[in-house]
């Protein structure tokens, strides 16, 4: 029974506009459960002040990216705000060999390509931010930190509308209004998923 248990994992996708917090989710998520592994995406951006190469992200230059694009290399990747970000299939398959359920931080072009993968027990959940207007007070708050200038922000908000317009694509919406009470949420999905997949 173990062994079947151990071959039925899950793979699952937290999206959202940028700003409305799905890489402080992830993070929470991953360090509230053991049975989780995340996919950590190669980019070609450089890193912010507190990102660490290896764990938030593996920084690539682009001729390296576009490489193992040729190469089919990634389960999936995507063009964002003009910098490349894409999962190694290799990186994906260690993980699920290994036990775990696998965690993607990816935005909506991505998610759908690892639908179009056929990949085996896909949960997908789109997060929401309780309002547009909290978006840019998040992104001008991430700003002071990373440097980024008024006109990166505003080219991030032009493209909330086209995000957000992709919700629907997704099994689950979870507003991130406040932060504790959507991880309960996310958990609370997760586990019935894993419920359901080894019933």
């Amino acid at each position: 029974m173990k062994n079947s248990l151990k071959s039925k994992r899950l793979i699952i996708v937290i999206s959202s506009p940028s700003g409305a917090g799905k890489s402080s989710i992830c993070k929470q998520l991953l360090r509230d459960d053991p049975q989780l592994n995340i996919s950590i995406s190669d980019t070609t951006r450089s890193p912010r002040d507190n990102e660490i190469n290896g764990k938030d992200y593996n920084f690539i230059d682009k001729s390296e990216f576009e490489r193992r694009i040729k190469n089919n290399e990634y389960i999936e990747y995507a063009n964002v705000f003009g910098n490349y970000y894409g999962s190694l299939h290799k990186v994906v398959k260690n993980s699920l060999n290994n036990g775990f359920d696998v965690l993607f931080d990816i935005d909506w072009q991505g998610s759908i390509q690892l639908k179009a993968s056929n990949q085996p027990n896909l949960l997908t959940i789109f997060i929401t931010p309780p309002s547009k207007e909290i978006i840019y007070e998040r992104l001008k708050l991430r700003a002071e930190k990373s440097g980024d200038n008024e006109q990166a922000i505003q080219y991030r908000m032009k493209m909330y509308e086209t995000e957000m317009s992709h919700q629907n694509e997704y099994e689950h919406i979870v507003e991130n209004d406040k932060f504790q009470d959507c991880i309960l949420k996310i958990k609370k999905i997760i586990l019935q998923a894993r419920t359901k997949l080894n019933s």
